[in-house]
């Protein structure tokens, strides 16, 4: 189940707030845990038990850290010297939630990695082939790292382990952040576990997000994405000088649009059941470098990484040399994590190599340009790489790479579909790319103090907006318009 779906919107969403806000503040985590349960085996069935597993072996990792199986838990000195049951402690959590991850997302691409590689080589691939496909459960990558980012936490002193697995498990099973995050610390939400109350402005604000992230989700990300699709599907003969500018073009909007609208509703919806999420995304195609770019494009990933893995290797307080391989594997690895492919993996190398780059002292040759033309470098940059990100072989990704360099013929020919409409949904695309609605908010706001006791035409005009938009977003849905979502199965 998706949030940009009938059923969520009409049935699951209002069932759980009706009995949300029917009980008592002592049970409404068991109730939050219950209905999140019930929201992953909609779409998962069995597969429920691994995020089970996950959360109950990180529950007990972090009571052996902290000493609290017997004891109260308490919060570890940072500074203080680990015992060898503290590194049990986290070593088993560790292990574990990678052996997970590892065997459920990276079997399959193991397998025919060496199935290639032995078929190359010219030997017997028949037994290799005899292992079977391992399913991959939805959002194991979020939750996984979520909920290692618990025992990590506690490891270091940063936040005190709890005791309360009701709370733990509210924390990791979350529906609004499940499938798809933000990935969210239990250190940023650790009191609002505790009391999470709801007031009807807070409330409100949680479902014009919700709505706006919907409006991006189904209108703009969804429109763009049926062009495309429509180009990375053609023939490769086919695929000339405009024709792949379009469908890299399309596919930077739809995946901004698809993930960072994702983002807004899990945002709203913690938002209205007490809990405030971090911002996820801010405006990353304003980036006037890769650098820029990574510091606002999935932001609660790329704190993730910096966190946990590049700091640990010594991150950029080490020597050059050592600072570029930090970068070369956290980037290697980011690339994997979006998807078990070379692709990927090549994908997250190409990002690591152009952060090398302005490190190595191209930040400072930007630094001396004209912001246009540092915006234009960083989007450039950031296209290609979504070819490879999106491309499903190499070859792919190179046709398309040629084409955009117009060494693949120089046809300005589009494809018959193309109309008007499309031309519209990706107008707003990169429009509303900009922080334009910040600023027409913030004129809004200007005009609302003005007449602070009085519904003024602004107020009328952006809500029948809205209201209108969301209409569209349902009829859409209700008819069973095309409805993808790149980031589900990551």
């Amino acid at each position: 189940m998706v949030f940009s779906s009938v059923e969520f919107l009409f049935l699951f969403l209002p069932v759980v707030l009706l009995i949300y806000f029917t009980l008592g503040k002592g049970i409404r985590n068991i109730f939050l845990t219950f209905a999140s349960l019930c929201f992953y085996f909609w779409g998962e069935n069995y597969l429920i038990w691994i995020m089970l597993l996950s959360t109950a072996i990180d529950y007990t990792s972090g009571l052996i850290i902290s000493d609290g199986i017997r004891n109260k838990p308490s919060q570890l000195d940072p500074e203080a010297k680990r015992t060898k049951k503290q590194k049990m402690g986290l070593i088993l959590s560790l292990i574990s939630n990678l052996a997970l991850l590892g065997y459920f997302k990276y079997s399959n691409f193991f397998v025919e990695s060496f199935v290639g590689t032995y078929g190359f080589l010219g030997l017997d691939t028949e037994a290799l082939r005899s292992f079977g496909h391992v399913a991959l459960p939805l959002g194991i990558s979020f939750y996984t790292f979520q909920s290692m980012s618990y025992t990590i936490d506690v490891y270091m002193g940063q936040v005190k382990a709890t005791r309360n697995f009701i709370n733990f498990a509210c924390y990791v099973t979350l529906f609004p952040q499940l499938v798809a995050g933000p990935i969210v610390r239990y250190r940023d939400i650790e009191f609002q576990l505790r009391n999470h109350t709801v007031t009807m402005n807070e409330f409100s604000a949680g479902v014009l997000r919700f709505v706006l992230g919907l409006i991006k989700k189904v209108i703009i990300a969804n429109s763009v994405a049926q062009v495309a699709d429509a180009v990375f599907s053609m023939p490769d003969s086919e695929i000339g000088f405009a024709m792949a500018w379009l469908g890299v073009l399309a596919y930077t909007i739809q995946i901004y649009f698809d993930f960072s609208g994702y983002s807004d509703m899990a945002i709203g919806l913690g938002q209205m059941f007490g809990f405030r999420f971090l911002e996820n995304f801010n405006y990353p195609y304003i980036a006037t470098s890769i650098q820029d770019f990574w510091r606002r494009w999935h932001i609660s990933l790329s704190t993730w990484w910096r966190d946990y893995l590049y700091i640990p290797l010594g991150g950029s307080k080490c020597s050059s040399a050592r600072t570029y391989f930090n970068l070369i594997i956290v980037f290697f690895l980011c690339g994997l994590w979006h998807g078990a492919s070379w692709t990927f993996a090549v994908w997250g190398l190409y990002q690591g190599f152009f952060l090398i780059i302005e490190r190595a002292g191209f930040s400072n040759i930007l630094k001396k340009l004209p912001i246009a033309m540092r915006h234009v470098y960083a989007i450039i940059i950031f296209m290609f790489g979504w070819v490879i990100f999106r491309a499903e072989t190499f070859h792919q990704a190179l046709i398309f790479s040629k084409a955009m360099l117009g060494l693949n013929g120089n046809s300005f020919h589009l494809f018959k579909d193309f109309n008007n409409y499309n031309i519209g949904m990706i107008a707003l695309g990169v429009l509303f790319s900009a922080p334009v609605y910040p600023k027409m908010a913030e004129m809004y706001g200007i005009v609302r103090s003005r007449h602070s006791n009085i519904w003024t035409l602004a107020d009328i005009t952006g809500y029948a907006v809205i209201f209108i938009l969301f209409l569209f977003c349902i009829l859409n849905l209700s008819a069973g318009t095309y409805n993808p979502f790149i980031y589900y199965r990551f």
